[in-house]
């Protein structure tokens, strides 16, 4: 299985192009990041490519795991994200919006 890697310097926007570009290709995305930083950018990354999805009617969501990886002959602990892939329904409304109606009984 390929990994996406993504490190404390990567670009949330250029990640993203890439997970969007994956998910419309029909490519399977995994993500692996080593330390907190490398993780909240995957995160802003996963985030940026909803925005970038939702439109089209595909929807994703995301679910980490840990990971023993060996880096220059030290063990180190990963996280690895797994991208799932929803269709959005056009009957279904969107998380960013609310009916008129909605908002006024809420």
């Amino acid at each position: 299985m390929d990994f996406l890697k993504v490190s404390s310097k990567s670009s949330p926007a250029s990640v993203a192009g890439a997970i969007a570009g994956m998910v419309k290709d029909g490519v399977p995305v995994n993500i692996q990041c080593v330390g907190a930083g490398a993780v909240n950018q995957a995160i802003k990354a996963i985030a940026i490519a909803r925005g970038f999805l939702i439109p089209t009617g595909v929807d994703i969501s995301c679910a980490p795991t840990f990971s023993d990886i060996e880096i220059g002959g030290e063990s180190r602990t990963a996280i690895r994200i797994a991208v799932y892939v929803h269709q959005i329904s056009s009957q279904a409304a969107s998380p960013y919006t609310m009916s008129a109606t909605a908002r006024s009984s809420s």
